[in-house]
């Protein structure tokens, strides 16, 4: 018989540490019924039969926000036998008030002290008997990081699931609010199941709207029980919401006194010594872009560069497309299809790929300063700033994500409360580059600026830029006022990372480009060829040969509009048709390059390729390829996602459109002023670009509206 258990924590407790220890790779992936947001379950390693459910990282089961909603609603339909509530040892004040919800569900629950390695090391005692007690559930004080004790909490899992005791909520509520709670259980929830009265009692007594709705109360119902209220908030003089929660602080507050000892001590911790350190206010952002710096420059530039080269160069260059080209000869295969296999598949998917080590050593530093805590300090750095630019930190959490993929990171957003930042972050979060973009920079790198890290570096950095000035260009305009949302979190204490943590993180990434690119790089690559390499020659449709791909169709698309990126420096088809292939996903875009210029026939180090690049481009006008493809629209699925989230055809287009023309009017600046004061002559587009780069100043530094309405109204009152 299967048993489904559900893990639910804070963030930053260790849940996913835990999630991974217990279920190994027996994971699978799917979305939430209903909603675009990751769930992940999995199978517990040495019981096939034991399903568990990792619930999103929630402070609470108020729905006030979507994690928040699927974790309530996933637990009262879905009724797992048992809860995994996972607690963070080190912060318990913080970490018991969801305990406090979760234990009046009525579900048979199991409480995890984690993090006991570090509570210990602290001189902390924590008496779990006590703590078992006072919930009336079994408790195991773990370890996920080092994996002790696991065993032990998922045999006390599997026993409470299986005998299926349905809790009855043990902690108590002062006087005056169990009186209410008690007087609303028995006039509205006498009918429902008895481990389910509490939670429903507390939901209305806090006027939870989806409750109410759920139970289906008659006006009647609703006028008596909120007279019940009243009279209770004229007792207690504050809201019923904030009743209830310091209610529960306070219970958790006597509980900790009885069960937690804590040594006095006068030292700082080691996490507080550390964060004295990088979120200083001056050092903070310096600290940050070093830390960025080495990771691409190691990624890109080093570890990442020598790997993606022998791929490159020895597994496709010298044993992939020669073993199979021979073989396609030695069978006599036609020229299409050898063209088709070789050119196409092989060269369109094969040119994508070899960057995949970069990609594999960029995922396993991102995981490791995600996991290690750091991340969480940089989301707080940034918080400071992003406020300035109608952002808040929890926008960061988006861009973060995105560093791996857009699609995710634009869905991330909808977690941020306030409207006009949650749009502004949708429209921004592609700004910063993706997995996908990561072939793009090291291929220009590579042909125009000796491999250098610092290209990649740059481009990071040119995606936060892109999102400060669009922040300050948007959030003055009348679709985006209001004021950001506050950004409160709790600064977890620095650990050592799971290394199965980060290797399972970047195996999910990795994982998920292999898939792309097999699939949709793949599609796209069988069209790009196809189109490469036939044509009309002299009034005849057929199959092009050497020399002849001028005379294709994607050569006729490209060139009937390449004037439009003429001013940018790269108005040859072959450049544009890379660029607007990047549509499908920006992967393509080397991959089009690679079957432009014969990947097939490119020599060790991939000097052919980059020599056939240099006659295209300049360095310069390269920069501005680079930077048009960085910032303009991003792939169909990113595209897709924005037209969910922001559930608007108008918005979906207002954003394409708008990153569009940021790409475009950033590389013309970069080229034309670049060309300006290389050469030294002053042209009609050096004047265009002057006139629009003052426009663009105009609309960073002019007054915001809003804040010319403030001193007006000041002003008018003064004088009054």
């Amino acid at each position: 018989m299967s048993v489904t258990i559900a893990v639910a924590g804070n963030p930053n407790s260790g849940k996913t540490t835990l999630f991974n220890a217990l279920t190994g790779s027996n994971q699978y992936v799917g979305n939430w019924p209903g909603v675009t947001v990751e769930k992940k379950e999995g199978l517990l390693i040495g019981h096939p039969e034991v399903v568990l459910v990792d619930l999103p990282g929630i402070y609470s089961l108020s729905t006030n926000s979507l994690e928040e909603e699927i974790a309530r609603d996933y637990l009262l339909e879905s009724n797992p036998d048992a809860i995994i509530n996972i607690v963070d040892g080190t912060s318990l004040e913080r970490n018991l008030y969801l305990t406090t919800q979760l234990a009046e569900l009525g579900i048979p629950m199991v409480l995890a002290i984690n993090m006991m390695d570090e509570v210990e090391k602290s001189g902390t005692r924590i008496d779990s008997k006590a703590l078992g007690e006072a919930f009336g559930l079994p408790v195991v004080k773990i370890s996920a990081l080092h994996e002790t004790q696991i065993d032990e909490l998922t045999g006390a899992a599997m026993d409470v699931a299986q005998k299926n005791r349905r809790m009855l909520s043990v902690h108590r509520f002062s006087g005056g609010v169990e009186h209410t709670l008690g007087h609303i259980e028995e006039v509205v929830l006498h009918e429902q199941p008895e481990h389910k009265q509490r939670w429903y009692a507390v939901k209305l007594f806090e006027r939870n709207e989806l409750v109410e709705a759920e139970l289906g109360l008659s006006a009647e119902l609703k006028a008596h029980i909120e007279q019940d209220i009243r009279l209770c908030e004229l007792e207690y003089d504050d809201d019923s919401d904030s009743i209830i929660a310091s209610e529960r602080y306070n219970f958790i507050e006597q509980l900790l006194e009885r069960v937690s000892v804590r040594k006095k001590t006068g030292e700082l911790s080691s996490s507080d010594r550390i964060d004295r350190i990088v979120t200083n206010r001056w050092l903070a952002l310096p600290i940050f872009a070093l830390v960025m710096f080495v990771v691409y420059y190691v990624s890109v530039n080093t570890v990442g560069a020598s790997l993606s080269a022998w791929t490159n160069d020895k597994l496709f260059g010298e044993i992939i497309l020669p073993a199979v080209s021979g073989k396609l000869v030695d069978w006599g295969v036609a020229n299409w299809l050898q063209g088709l296999l070789v050119d196409g598949i092989l060269a369109g998917v094969g040119s994508v790929l070899s960057f995949l080590p970069q990609m594999v050593v960029l995922f396993l530093f991102l995981g490791l300063l995600e996991f290690s805590g750091y991340m969480s300090r940089v989301t707080f750095i940034l918080d400071r700033m992003f406020r300035k630019f109608g952002l808040s930190g929890k926008s960061f959490i988006p861009m973060l994500i995105g560093s791996g993929c857009s699609v995710p990171a634009i869905l991330a957003a909808r977690t941020i409360e306030n409207e006009s930042a949650r749009r502004m972050t949708v429209i921004t979060t592609s700004f910063i580059p993706c997995s996908a973009k990561l072939p793009v920079i090291s291929m220009i790198a590579g042909a125009f600026f000796g491999g250098k890290g610092w290209v990649a570096f740059g481009a990071y950095f040119l995606g936060i830029a892109a999102v400060v000035i669009s922040g300050l260009i948007l959030k003055k305009t009348a679709l985006f006022q209001g004021e950001p949302s506050p950004f409160v979190m709790e600064l977890p204490a620095y650990r050592y990372p799971s290394l199965k943590c980060i290797f399972n993180t970047t195996w999910d990434r990795v994982s998920s480009f292999v898939k792309k690119a097999t699939s949709v790089i793949l599609l796209a690559a069988i069209v790009i060829w196809f189109l490469t390499y036939f044509g009309w020659v002299e009034g005849r449709f057929q199959m092009l040969e050497a020399g002849q791909i001028n005379h294709s169709i994607l050569a006729a698309i490209g060139t009937s509009i390449a004037w439009v990126f003429k001013p940018l420096g790269w108005g040859e088809w072959r450049p544009v048709m890379a660029a607007l292939n990047g549509l499908v996903a920006k992967e393509t875009v080397v991959s089009s390059f690679g079957i432009f210029y014969g990947f097939s026939e490119v020599a060790a180090g991939g000097q052919e390729m980059w020599m056939s690049l240099r006659a295209a481009f300049s360095p310069l006008s390269a920069t501005s390829f680079l930077i048009f493809v960085l910032l303009s629209a991003p792939c169909i699925a990113a595209i897709s996602s924005i037209r969910r989230e922001m559930n608007s055809a108008m918005w979906t287009l207002f954003a394409v459109g708008y990153m569009t023309a940021f790409g475009y009017i950033a590389a013309l600046i970069v080229y034309q002023l670049g060309t300006w004061l290389q050469e030294g002559v002053f042209t009609l587009w050096t004047g265009i670009t002057l006139a629009v780069t003052g426009v663009v100043l105009w609309l960073i530094f002019r007054p915001s509206p809003q804040a010319n309405g403030r001193l007006k109204r000041a002003r008018a009152g003064s004088r009054g």
